[in-house]
């Protein structure tokens, strides 16, 4: 199968409220998104794959402190920092993923030196930092990966919960970004990196580095990369869910997406997002939440980002 590249991308779902966005604040994301996608776009207008364009992409996404993924990465209540992430390839699933690591500059490379070097697809802690510096990967310190306002937030959550006043907040509790590609091959691939939650429990793992509950990639079908609420996404396999019911039920992408996000997350009071491309090239971006830091582009046909 051949034809033009698709790309999406995303930055996370709970994003900040309309009233706390000024116009300064939306420009940066917008900004930012489209130097994202400009930089999946490199790889695949070279005919480069659609696994090195989402890895590319998410590195991106990794180094701008705006999302919460390597550089800006939330902080736990021990006042760490532990990162996740994942990738696959949709030509033959083959993935790799990292969990609760710190060091790596960016924690996707972390995970495709999982799939590139070893024969597992999830590693965690020390054997997955090994694995990185074997592999010669760039590590830093934590000064590159502190930013203020993820300090802060962490403070502040801390105190809403010492006086009874912590709230469901998306924006406070969402913070993931990824990519998923469609190459001029035909061929899938979909790449999820984040921090987790703000004041999370140190060792808590989310959906974004499980195959299958976070991110997902089969040629035959479709890639999904997820945002939101990690506990309901891993109780729904929901990047998995959405593959099965095209490959079981032939429905479309986007009628799959949009059952699984909009009514079987509600259903479990989760809140989040995902983005996925199917093997047409056909994008799809659904969430349930005030909005999601978003970027598309389709060969032909231009590119946009979008954040409510």
């Amino acid at each position: 199968m051949m034809g033009g590249f698709s790309l999406a991308v995303h930055g996370g779902a709970g994003v900040l409220h309309r009233d706390q966005m000024t116009p300064e604040r939306e420009a940066d994301y917008h900004a930012a998104l489209d130097r994202v996608l400009s930089t999946g776009e490199a790889v695949l207008d070279a005919d480069g794959s659609a696994l090195d364009a989402v890895t590319q992409a998410v590195c991106a996404l990794e180094n701008e402190p705006l999302f919460n993924a390597g550089r800006g990465a939330v902080f736990t209540r021990n006042e760490q920092q532990e990162m996740d992430a994942a990738l696959m390839d949709g030509r033959n699933r083959q993935a790799g993923a990292v969990a609760g690591i710190f060091g790596p500059k960016n924690p996707v490379l972390a995970a495709r030196s999982v799939l590139e070097h070893t024969d597992h697809v999830l590693m965690i802690g020390e054997g997955a930092l090994a694995v990185a510096r074997a592999a010669g990967l760039d590590f830093e310190d934590k000064d590159y990966f502190f930013t203020q306002e993820r300090w802060d937030a962490l403070q502040e959550t801390l105190k809403m919960e010492a006086e009874g006043t912590l709230d469901d907040d998306p924006s406070r509790r969402h913070g993931t970004v990824g990519a998923v590609a469609r190459d001029r091959n035909g061929h899938l691939a979909a790449a999820t990196s984040t921090g987790g939650m703000t004041a999370k429990r140190s060792g808590r793992v989310g959906d974004s580095p499980v195959i299958g509950a976070g991110t997902y990639a089969d040629d035959a079908t479709c890639a999904v990369s997820a945002t939101g609420d990690g506990e309901a996404f891993l109780r729904l396999c929901a990047a998995h869910e959405i593959d099965a019911r095209m490959r079981l039920t032939g429905v479309s992408l986007e009628l799959a997406a949009e059952d699984v996000i909009m009514t079987e997350l509600t259903a479990l009071n989760g809140t989040g997002g995902i983005i996925a491309v199917d093997r047409n090239g056909a994008i799809t971006t659904p969430f349930n939440c005030e909005g999601m830091y978003r970027g598309w582009s389709v060969e032909g046909d231009g590119r946009k980002t979008a954040i409510y």
